[in-house]
């Protein structure tokens, strides 16, 4: 029996594991970096024990850090979670060695499907379909597209898709650079890259008794960077003999290897319904959730009773039930390039309903930083159906209230709404399709969202917190312009006198103005309020508003007739304000009267979009040297992602600051790019 289980890992799945470990009455042990002394899982855990360092490389890569961390708090064995170690066959075996019990497959079956090209040799033999291997050396036009990968490791790291014969050898190169520094491995392969092709998994739990269970189909092919953001089980449009066929693959793959405990074997499914074996996951899968509330089914529970020697419950899986969708929950901007996002996590809560599940690796008042994966939480909705539960969980989304760093919500609610989505046409490009319109500007109601903001700042600065009332009819939101200089902040009645200074004159029965800039798109809203002598703010010239309540947290307006209540709140140390509502959410920066001449830059000046470390910057890449509009110049890594700079301009590079390995701050001057000259119009010939 297990008594006490270390967790190899960090956040969401930590949290995860040690749910389950309650359930059973198991003491949960944590390890943590120096970068999460006070994250989340090291407060839910029984016991932590500290990784000195604070990259992964130094702390939760350091397999004999952790083995050493699990003796030391007397753990009986150790659950690896899902990236790290996971699949990391030395790892496993030195558990073993120490006297732990590793809550995972065998060693040899880690090692047989370590190596994507050697996993596929085993595959062909057990008779599993599989997509024809392609020579990098040998390919030509007619091989085109590819897709090139790193033999080892997952989750998007050095894989490119080629469309250009060309472009090969540099994406060979780039791929397998990435690869060896996330991996350690460069290993690269080729495959055909099978357009509109759907990613299709299979969750499959076996034990020490001979018996394996197939449990469902999962869809997980809305990806960005080769990574999953939606996940639903079971995989909708497929039919029985597909389902029957992708099962009975998972199950000789998992048979193949003698595997045990929790797995997923992965397929991509051709536009025309073929099936091609893709890679088998040896550990538990961020998707894992979706398999559990169909199936109803505690995994982590079934991966800790095969570690004790039990046998699964019954021969044959429980029969499914229902549908179930997940949506993974990023610090990032998804109209910036996915560009990950860092800072103070302010507030994280999700609507709590029937059918609703949440794991989350931070709470409110949890940093988010620049070492790891920028997933927050996953959200996931169970209902009969799969729009009942697909409605579920959009407005699940649509009504959490998420304050803190930009994140990819509004994207989250605007695919689970598309109608390719709703009819279920589905394939791992859909958001290469339909990225612009899923992340331009939306329908909602900005500028009254800021006339809130502002109503709300005008009490909290001048009435206690309680709600003042008026039935006075309002005069709403004036349209964003150049406003005229006016001393901000009016004064309720009773309070200081009215300020002068300069040529300026603070009148509190005058209008006052304030100006936001929205988050993340950047568009500016001025919006006019008055504070009359009864003390309660009031929109100033817009008639059709009338404010029924106002209070430093909470504004309800009537809008041609509608009554809609706004939940505000209010970040000072940055200038923020959140405003809620029950349809959107807003994000808005109060901006100062003046604009600050520190926050211009030279043009062509390339800024670093975000915290990170410098991996590489383009060969030859010097002073001097010139440069082509959109060439990637500098790769910064952050949260386990690269990203390019791009010359923003044709011209020449005046100034590299850049250095491979070292960190760079959010706004470094990385580089400067002088543009070319536009050239001299050529007069036209005369006769």
């Amino acid at each position: 029996m297990i008594h006490s289980l270390l967790v190899a890992n960090r956040g969401e799945i930590a949290c995860r594991v040690f749910r389950t470990c309650r359930d059973l009455g198991i003491t949960a042990v944590a390890v943590y970096s120096d970068a999460d002394a006070d994250a989340l899982h090291v407060r839910e855990a029984d016991l932590a024990v500290r990784l000195p360092g604070a990259a992964p490389a130094d702390t939760y890569l350091r397999g004999d850090l952790v083995v050493a961390a699990a003796l030391a708090a007397g753990a009986d064995a150790v659950h690896p979670g899902y990236g790290f170690l996971s699949e990391n066959a030395g790892f496993a075996a030195a558990v073993q060695e120490a006297g732990l019990v590793w809550v995972g497959p065998p060693v040899k079956a880690i090692e047989l499907m370590a190596s994507k090209t050697r996993a596929k040799e085993l595959m062909a033999g057990a008779g599993v379909p599989l997509l024809a291997p392609v020579d990098p050396a040998m390919a030509d036009e007619d091989n085109l597209p590819l897709l090139l990968k790193a033999a080892a490791g997952g989750g998007g790291r050095g894989m490119r898709i080629v469309r250009e014969l060309g472009a090969l050898p540099g994406e060979l190169q780039a791929a397998s650079a990435e690869a060896a520094s996330a991996f350690g491995d460069g290993e690269v392969f080729a495959e055909p890259y099978v357009e509109r092709g759907r990613h299709v998994e299979v969750q499959v739990m076996a034990d020490a008794h001979d018996t394996v269970w197939a449990l469902g189909t999962r869809d997980c092919s809305l990806q960005r960077r080769h990574q999953k953001v939606i996940e639903e089980a079971p995989a909708p449009g497929l039919d029985d003999s597909l389902r029957e066929r992708l099962h009975e693959a998972a199950v000789a793959a998992a048979r193949a290897v003698g595997y045990r405990g929790a797995g997923t074997v992965e397929f991509l499914v051709s536009a025309e319904g073929r099936p091609y074996f893709l890679e088998m996951n040896t550990r538990l899968q961020v998707e894992h959730p979706v398999t559990e509330a169909v199936f109803g089914l505690d995994l982590v529970a079934l991966q800790l009773r095969v570690a004790e020697g039990e046998p699964l419950p019954q021969p044959e899986p429980p029969q499914p039930s229902g549908h179930a969708v997940e949506a993974r929950l990023y610090a990032e901007d998804p109209a910036r390039d996915w560009q990950p996002q860092t800072g103070t996590l302010l507030a994280l809560e999700v609507p709590d309903a029937p059918g609703l599940r949440l794991d989350a690796g931070y709470t409110g008042g949890d940093t988010i930083g620049v070492h790891y994966d920028p997933m927050l939480a996953k959200v996931i909705a169970h209902a009969p159906t799969r729009p009942g539960a697909v409605r579920l969980l959009a407005r699940a989304l649509e009504r959490a209230r998420i304050h803190g760093p930009v994140t990819n919500r509004d994207l989250l609610v605007r695919s689970l709404r598309h109608p390719d989505f709703a009819a279920a046409r589905l394939d791992t490009g859909f958001y290469d399709r339909h990225h612009a319109g899923l992340t331009a500007p939306g329908p909602g109601d900005p500028a009254t969202a800021a006339l809130a903001a502002a109503l709300a700042e005008a009490v909290r600065r001048t009435a206690p917190a309680q709600a003042v009332r008026t039935g006075a009819r309002a005069e709403a939101v004036r349209p964003a312009a150049l406003a005229e200089a006016v001393q901000p902040g009016a004064l309720a009645a009773g309070g200081p006198p009215p300020v002068r200074f300069g040529a300026w004159r603070n009148v509190p029965s005058g209008p006052q103005r304030k100006r936001y800039r929205g988050e993340p798109d950047g568009a500016e809203h001025e919006v006019a309020y008055r504070t009359p002598r009864t003390g309660a703010p009031e929109p100033y010239d817009a008639p059709g508003v009338r404010v029924l309540a106002v209070r430093p947290d909470r504004v309800t307006l009537e809008l041609d007739g509608v009554t809609r209540h706004f939940t505000i709140t209010t970040d000072p140390d940055a200038d923020r304000v959140y405003v809620d509502t029950p349809g959107a959410s807003y994000t808005f920066t109060a901006l100062p009267r003046f604009t600050d001449p520190a926050t211009h830059t030279a043009p062509g000046s390339l800024l670093a979009p975000m915290p990170g470390t410098v991996v590489r910057v383009a060969d030859g890449l010097a002073a001097g040297a010139a440069v082509e509009a959109g060439q990637p110049l500098i790769w910064l890594e952050a949260m386990k992602m690269e990203h390019r700079i791009l010359a923003p301009a044709s011209g020449t590079l005046t100034a590299l600051h850049a250095v491979p390995g070292h960190q760079v701050e959010v706004g470094a001057l990385l580089a400067v790019v002088q543009e070319d000259p536009a050239p001299a119009p050529v007069p036209e010939e005369t006769a």
